[in-house]
C-alpha cells in the first residue's frame, strides 16, 4: 500500500466527501451515464437520455448532481451543452463496482473479468 493511501492519514472531511461521491455513484442511471461518457467522450442530455433509456429531464437532474460533485463538466457548443467526465476516477470506481457485482452474481463461479 502506498503511504499516501493510508487510512489514518485521510481527514474526516475527505472521508465524508468520498462517501458523498460513492452515494452519488450509487444509482444505476448515473453509472450508465458514466459508462456512456466513457464510450462516447462528450454527449448532450438528449443523446445520453436515449442511450440510458431515461427521459431527458431525469437525466438532466442526474447530470446536475454529478456536476455538483465534480464528476462531470460541461462545454457549450452552439446551443448545445455537452457533458464529459472530469477525470478517470469516477470511471475507475464504476468499473470496480461492476467487477464486484460480477463476483456477487457469479455465485462461486469465476467472474468474467478473471477469465
Amino acid at each position: 500500500m502506498h503511504a499516501d493511501s493510508e487510512i489514518n492519514e485521510v481527514s474526516p472531511d475527505l472521508i465524508a466527501m468520498a462517501a458523498e461521491v460513492m452515494r452519488i455513484l450509487a444509482d444505476p442511471t448515473r453509472l450508465a451515464i458514466i459508462l456512456e461518457l466513457e464510450k462516447h467522450g462528450e454527449l448532450g442530455v438528449n443523446a445520453l437520455a436515449e442511450l440510458v433509456g431515461k427521459k431527458p429531464s431525469g437525466v438532466s437532474q442526474h447530470l446536475a448532481k454529478m456536476r455538483f460533485a465534480r464528476l462531470v463538466t460541461t462545454r457549450q457548443e452552439g446551443t448545445s451543452v455537452l457533458y464529459r467526465l472530469v477525470d478517470e476516477h469516477a470511471l475507475a470506481l464504476a468499473h470496480e463496482a461492476i467487477r464486484q457485482a460480477e463476483h456477487a452474481i457469479a455465485g462461486g463461479q469465476i467472474p468474467p473479468h478473471h477469465r
